[in-house]
C-alpha cells in the first residue's frame, strides 16, 4: 500500500496528494534477504552483490556509459553546470561542471501502440491510501513529519 497526505499548494492555492513514505528506510540486509528467498543466492551473497553494486555502476558511468539493469532500469549521470551559460560553443569547457548527477529511468514495457504498458518498480496493484496522523505522532518528531521536500516520514 502506498501513502498520501493532502498538501495545498502555495502558487496556485490548489490541494494535490502527495506521496509520503513511513518508518525507516529498508536496508541493505533486508534487501539482500528477500533477494535471497527469490533466488538460489544465500543472503550473504546477496548482501555482498549489493554491497559491491553501487561502485560497480559508478565505475561503468564513470567511463562515460549508461548501466541498463534488466527489470530495474537505466542509470547514467548528468553534470550540474555553474552560471548561466556562455555564448558560444567555444566557450564551453569542464570548467563549468560544479558536480555530477546520477539520473535513474524505471524500465518499462510497450504495447504494439508504443503505450506504456507497466513500469517496473511501480505495481500493476498499488492502493493509495491517505495517511492520517493523530496529534501524538507529529509532536513526537519535533514537527509535522513528512513536512520535507520529498514528503516522506524518518
Amino acid at each position: 500500500m502506498a501513502y498520501f497526505k493532502k498538501v495545498q499548494r502555495k502558487v496556485n492555492g490548489k490541494w494535490y496528494p502527495q506521496g509520503v513514505t513511513i518508518g525507516k528506510p529498508v536496508q541493505t540486509k533486508e534487501v539482500a534477504n528477500r533477494l535471497a528467498d527469490l533466488s538460489a543466492l544465500s543472503p550473504g551473497d546477496c548482501y555482498s552483490m549489493l554491497g559491491n553494486l553501487g561502485k560497480v555502476l559508478g565505475e561503468f558511468m564513470n567511463s562515460g556509459r549508461t548501466v541498463k539493469l534488466d527489470g530495474v532500469g537505466t542509470f547514467y549521470y548528468t553534470p550540474n553546470t555553474q552560471g548561466q551559460g556562455v555564448d558560444t560553443a567555444e566557450e564551453v569547457s569542464a570548467k563549468q561542471i560544479v558536480g555530477t548527477r546520477v539520473r535513474f529511468i524505471p524500465e518499462t514495457t510497450r504495447s504494439v501502440n508504443n503505450q506504456v504498458t507497466t513500469r517496473s518498480l511501480v505495481s500493476e496493484n498499488t492502493f493509495w491510501e491517505e495517511l492520517k496522523l493523530d496529534s501524538s505522532a507529529s509532536s513526537s518528531t519535533g514537527g509535522e513529519p513528512g513536512s520535507g521536500e520529498d514528503g516522506s516520514f524518518g
